[in-house]
């Protein structure tokens, strides 16, 4: 189903600093968004299965997206959270081969889909366009060699530290996170049983430094949670 379409105004404001597209001009923008359109997404959509032929980008315009993938022994790892602006699946699209992840909606939100031929004609008619992505696609797995080498070294108590830093609305006044997710996805997310989770969980709770309701998750002591973080055991 067909939304509203966008102008280059709309995408920037949602365009997340280290988002593929943050650094290109109004004009180019609204280059790529007459490629397109915006279409809704619903709760528990797949946007793309792990497996499949990369033939399309995605970019997620409001809600939230799950990034998951199941090893060659049959588990599940939970990769990311996706917020607004991000771009998904250029990866595939870039080199043609298959999806490395399945992306799946985890509320009602709203996405354009470029093809692979939209994609080339958009970098064909700008040029600069392409460097800027591949900055921002070095940029990226650096990051991620980072995360491999700290989750090497850190124990649960920080790498779990890490994860809701990642996953907090830092903009919020209440310090929540970004979407509400279970014990269980938790886990899968930070590569930690449910039950050192759990425990992990309630001993900060008992500490003061977040609140547990229902499930959900605040922060109260967002300093304290990223010291450990940031420092490890």
């Amino acid at each position: 189903m067909a939304v509203d379409r966008m102008n280059a105004k709309d995408l920037l404001q949602i365009l997340p600093a280290e988002s593929l597209l943050a650094a290109c001009e109004p004009g180019q923008l609204e280059d790529l968004l007459s490629r397109t359109k915006v279409e809704f997404a619903a709760k528990r959509e797949v946007l793309m299965h792990q497996g499949d032929p990369g033939d399309s980008a995605v970019i997620l315009v409001t809600g939230q997206a799950r990034v998951n993938m199941v090893s060659a022994n049959g588990r599940e790892i939970v990769l990311d959270y996706l917020a607004p602006g991000t771009v998904i699946g250029e990866i595939a699209l870039l080199d043609g081969g298959e999806r490395t992840a399945t992306v799946t909606m985890v509320e009602d939100g709203s996405v354009m889909r470029l093809t692979r031929t939209q994609c080339e004609d958009f970098i064909t008619s700008n040029p600069g366009v392409a460097l800027s992505m591949l900055q921002e696609m070095a940029r990226r797995l650096r990051q991620m060699n980072l995360t491999v080498e700290s989750d090497r070294a850190f124990s649960a108590g920080p790498r779990l530290a890490r994860y809701l830093q990642r996953l907090t609305d830092e903009e919020a006044v209440s310090q929540k996170l970004k979407i509400d997710v279970s014990q269980s996805e938790l886990g899968h997310f930070v590569g930690i049983s449910r039950e050192n989770i759990n425990r992990q969980l309630s001993a900060w709770a008992d500490s003061g430094l977040i609140e547990l309701d229902q499930g959900k998750i605040r922060i109260i002591d967002c300093n304290a949670l990223w010291e450990i973080a940031a420092i490890g055991d």
